[in-house]
């Protein structure tokens, strides 16, 4: 697809088929993904991907919508906190990384003609406990992965000029 349709066609996908994801597709997905852009380079995450059949109740209580496993496939990125790269005055790149890398995994997903939903308010705790994560490894951020059953709404956004300033803040 291209580009700029691409990006007005994603939407958040609230629920899903239960269709199997073709092996080659998510391939491709998870190869956008790696190509993402980190700080320094330094690649400091790691993606899950988890098989919903059979773990629904488990994986709910990661975060607890139905919808959230009505998908094939959950997808965790996570940032490897002992290997991020640090700013100068002590901030971490590692919560930035992780979001480019979703970012890149949830448009690959887009293009080819899967429906994902950037999850931030899951249970912290529980995705720790459930994905058996050591202590460097912070989960960042979910998504479902799979075919929509549901189509868009409407997309509210601000107008540019609320969101864009030129030279400086005013």
């Amino acid at each position: 697809m291209e580009f700029d349709k691409l990006i007005h066609a994603r939407y958040s996908v609230r629920a899903y088929k239960p269709e199997s994801i073709p092996d080659r597709d998510l391939a491709a997905v998870l190869e956008a993904a790696r190509l993402a852009p980190t700080a320094a380079n330094r690649q400091a995450f790691r993606i899950l991907v988890l098989r919903t059949a059979g773990r629904e109740q488990e994986l709910k209580q990661i975060y607890g919508r139905d919808w959230f496993v009505q998908a094939p496939v959950v997808v965790s990125v996570c940032t490897l906190t002992d290997s991020c790269w640090v700013r100068g005055d002590g901030k971490s790149y590692g919560d930035v990384d992780a979001a480019i890398v979703m970012d890149h995994l949830i448009l690959a997903a887009a293009n080819r003609g899967l429906g994902s939903c950037w999850i931030g308010a899951f249970d912290a705790e529980a995705a720790r406990r459930i994905l058996k994560l050591p202590e460097h490894v912070e989960p960042v951020a979910f998504t479902p992965l799979g075919y929509p059953a549901d189509r868009p709404g409407v997309r509210k956004r601000r107008p540019i000029d609320r969101l864009v300033y030129r030279d400086a803040w005013s």
